[in-house]
C-alpha cells in the first residue's frame, strides 16, 4: 500500500494505518455530549491523526470575530501558563484564518508574510496546518496544528483533517444543542423557583433579592442586582447578590439622563462588553466588572425595575443564547413580581376589611352597650344621692365606663389605620408613638383624645407635641415601679394640649404647653 495514501510515520520509523485512525477519530469525537469534553477530544484526535506535536482548537465569537477560548494538545500546563492570554485573533495566521476561513498548509510559517511571530513562551513552530470547523454554515472555530513528527504536513494530512473537521462540526452541533437544552432547562427551573418563592409570601425586599440571586447563579455572573426608578428620574440598586458582601452595591444610583438609563427606561436591554471601560457606565462600582447584561423588568408595558448581571473583569462575554435566556427569565421574573405585589395587595385588603368589620362591631355593639350601661348607672347614682358612699361608688363606676368607652374608641381608630404604613393623621402618629413605647415599657399606655385633634392641630404644633410625648414616655421608662401611663390629647379654641401621667411613686405628670 502506498505510504502517502494510507499510512503515517511515527517517531520510531514504523508506519501506522491512517484510515482506521480516521474512522476511530470520527467515531470518538461524537461519543460525548458535553461541549468542552468534545472540543478537547477533537484537538487530541487531530494531533494524533496527523502526527503533529502540538495542536489547538480556537473557538470563534462570530459577533466579535475573535477567539473566546482555546483548547490545546501536546502542551503542558506550565507551557500554557507561560504563553499567557489568548491571541486576539486580529493578527498573524490565526487572524488570517478568522478573516478568510479556508484550509491553510505551510511548510515554513516564518516565511509567510501573514505570520506575526511565535508568542513568547510558545514551543518553536515551523510547519503549519489550519482548517476551519463549521457548524451548519457558520464557522465555530479553527483547528491549528504544528510540529509534524516526520517531515512536513502533506496534502493527505490536510484531506484527513478536513474530514475530521467536517465530522467535528456535526459533533459540536449536537453538543451545543444538548448544552443549550440543559441551559434552557436550568433557566426554566430557576424562573419557576423564583415564581414559587414570590407567590408564597416573600416580602418586597426578599422578593427582589431572590430574583437577583437566582439570576446571578444561572448566568454565572459575579453579581446580580435589581435597580428601581427613583423620584429624580434615575435608577438605584435596591437589592444585590454577590459571592461576597453586597453592601457596597446597594444604594448605588445611575444619574438621570445617562445613555444606559435612556435605553432601559425605553424598555430595551443593554449589553456591555466591558463595564470598566464602556463610557456609558457611570457608577463608581463599574471598575470591578467586565461583560454585563442590563435587562428591563417590565410587565404590561410598565417598567418596574432593571435586572443587571455583570461578570468579573476579564470574564467570558455573554453569548447570544445567554442573552436570550436571561431576557426570558427577566420577563418571567417581572410577571412574578407583579403577581406577588397583587397578592400582597389582596392580603392587605382582606386585613383592612376584617379590621373594618371589627371596628364596626365594636362601635355598633360594644360602645353602645357600654354607653347604655353608663346612662343607667348615672340614673341610679342620681336616685341614690342620699347615700354618699353608694353615690361615690356609682360615680367611680361611671368614670370607669367613660374611660373604657374612650379606650374602645381609640382602639377602633387604630384598627382603621394601615397596619404597615406610617400614619399620616395626627391621631395616628400619637398612637404610633405610644404603640412603639409599649414594646419597651412592657404595657400599652392608655390614650384619650378630646376634640377634633386631626383638624385643629397643625403640622408644627403636632411635631412639638409628639416630641414632648416621646420624652415623657422615655422618662417613664427610666423610672422604676411604673405600671400604667395615661396619655390625654385635646384640641379646642385654646390650641392643643397634652397630659401624660404615670402611676409611679410618687406619680409623675407632664403637661404641654
Amino acid at each position: 500500500m502506498d505510504k502517502g495514501a494510507g499510512a503515517a510515520d511515527t517517531d520510531d520509523g514504523t508506519e501506522t494505518p491512517r484510515l482506521p485512525m480516521l474512522l476511530e477519530a470520527v467515531l470518538s469525537v461524537g461519543t460525548d455530549l458535553e461541549l468542552r469534553t468534545t472540543l478537547q477530544h477533537i484537538v487530541d484526535s487531530a494531533t494524533e491523526l496527523t502526527g503533529a506535536r502540538y495542536g489547538a482548537l480556537g473557538v470563534v465569537d462570530p459577533e466579535r470575530h475573535r477567539l473566546t477560548d482555546l483548547f490545546t494538545s501536546g502542551m503542558t500546563d506550565a507551557e500554557r501558563q507561560r504563553i499567557g492570554r489568548l491571541p486576539d485573533g486580529r493578527t498573524g495566521l490565526i487572524g488570517a484564518l478568522l478573516q478568510d476561513p479556508r484550509p491553510l498548509r505551510l511548510d515554513d510559517l516564518t516565511a509567510d508574510p501573514r505570520s506575526s511571530g511565535v508568542p513568547e513562551g510558545h514551543p518553536e513552530m515551523r510547519d503549519f496546518l489550519g482548517v476551519p470547523i463549521r457548524v451548519h454554515t457558520q464557522v465555530f472555530g479553527n483547528l491549528y496544528l504544528t510540529g509534524k513528527r516526520a517531515g512536513g504536513f502533506t496534502e493527505e494530512d490536510l484531506a484527513l483533517l478536513r474530514v475530521l473537521a467536517s465530522q467535528a462540526g456535526i459533533a459540536i452541533g449536537n453538543a451545543r444543542l444538548y448544552e443549550t437544552s440543559r441551559q434552557r432547562e436550568r433557566w426554566i427551573e430557576g424562573a419557576a423557583a423564583v415564581t414559587t418563592a414570590l407567590l408564597t409570601g416573600a416580602t418586597a425586599e426578599n422578593a427582589l433579592t431572590t430574583v437577583a440571586e437566582q439570576a446571578r447563579i444561572l448566568a454565572d455572573a459575579s453579581a446580580g442586582v435589581v435597580l428601581q426608578p427613583t423620584e429624580e428620574g434615575g435608577m438605584e440598586i435596591v437589592a444585590a447578590s454577590t459571592t461576597d458582601d453586597p453592601g457596597d452595591l446597594v444604594g448605588t444610583a445611575i444619574a438621570p439622563g445617562s445613555p444606559v438609563l435612556v435605553q432601559l427606561l425605553g424598555g430595551e436591554p443593554v449589553f456591555v462588553e466591558d463595564s470598566a471601560t464602556d463610557p456609558r457606565m457611570t457608577t463608581h462600582v463599574r471598575s470591578r466588572f467586565g461583560p454585563s447584561m442590563m435587562l428591563p423588568l417590565q410587565s404590561g408595558g410598565k417598567l418596574i425595575g432593571t435586572l443587571a448581571l455583570p461578570r468579573r473583569r476579564g470574564g467570558p462575554p455573554y453569548s447570544a443564547v445567554d442573552k436570550l435566556l436571561a431576557s426570558q427569565f427577566a420577563s418571567q421574573a417581572a410577571l412574578a413580581l407583579v403577581l406577588a405585589d397583587a397578592r400582597h395587595d389582596r392580603e392587605r385588603l382582606a386585613v383592612f376589611e376584617d379590621r373594618d368589620r371589627i371596628a364596626r362591631d365594636l362601635h355598633d355593639l360594644v360602645v353602645q352597650r357600654l354607653f347604655a350601661t353608663e346612662m343607667m348607672l348615672e340614673s341610679t347614682r342620681r336616685r341614690a344621692a342620699g347615700s354618699s358612699d353608694e353615690s361615690a361608688l356609682l360615680g367611680r363606676a361611671v368614670d370607669e365606663l367613660d374611660s373604657t368607652i374612650q379606650e374602645v374608641r381609640t382602639t377602633i381608630f387604630a384598627l382603621q389605620q394601615p397596619p404597615a404604613d406610617a400614619p399620616t393623621s395626627f391621631r395616628g402618629r400619637v398612637l404610633r408613638e405610644t404603640g412603639g413605647a409599649a414594646a419597651l415599657l412592657g404595657f400599652q399606655p392608655s390614650v384619650h383624645f378630646s376634640g377634633a385633634v386631626d383638624t385643629l392641630v397643625d403640622e408644627a404644633t403636632a411635631d412639638k407635641l409628639l416630641a414632648v410625648l416621646r420624652g415623657a414616655l422615655a422618662a417613664a421608662h427610666r423610672r422604676t415601679g411604673v405600671g400604667a401611663i395615661t396619655v390625654e390629647v385635646s384640641a379646642g379654641d385654646g390650641g392643643a394640649r397634652l397630659r401624660v401621667e404615670d402611676d409611679g411613686t410618687p406619680p409623675t405628670v407632664v403637661t404641654w404647653p
